[in-house]
């Protein structure tokens, strides 16, 4: 979405902190994905033996676990943000949506005092007639 005006120095500078943000989390996924990815590889013999390297690898694959979960709330608490940052400062959108209200509101106020002027008017004939009728007995 093409923005017409330039934004305040605060709101463009928010919005690159939330690109940074956004940049950052997904590197993090992605670097401990790879990690987790690279230790899951069965290696050759080593100096440590394989019980002490199994236990090592597995507590590294919990620790980028949590690592790429902090991240996912992290984008999740971005998403937040933008929401509300689009609902704060959105204000085309919100005077479109009071415009487009007050005048399906107006065409109702406008139908009604049609329907109330057309029921005005058989009223009075109908009363006048019945005066005419009352009178004339």
């Amino acid at each position: 979405m093409a923005q017409q005006r330039a934004l305040p120095q605060s709101k463009e500078t928010l919005l690159q902190s939330y690109n940074k943000r956004l940049k950052d989390d997904i590197k993090s996924i992605m670097d401990n994905f790879t990690e987790i990815i690279k230790t899951a590889k069965i290696e050759d013999e080593t100096q440590v033996s394989r019980a002490t390297q199994g236990e090592q690898d597995n507590y590294e694959m919990h620790v980028r676990a949590a690592n790429i979960v902090r991240a996912g709330e992290s984008l999740m608490k971005l998403v937040s943000d933008l929401k509300q940052f689009l609902i704060l400062n959105d204000f085309p959108s919100v005077n479109e949506a009071i415009d487009q209200r007050n005048q399906q509101l107006r065409t109702l106020q406008e139908e009604c005092d049609r329907k109330l002027i057309t029921l005005r008017d058989e009223i009075s004939i109908d009363l006048y007639e019945l005066e005419e009728e009352y009178y004339s007995s």
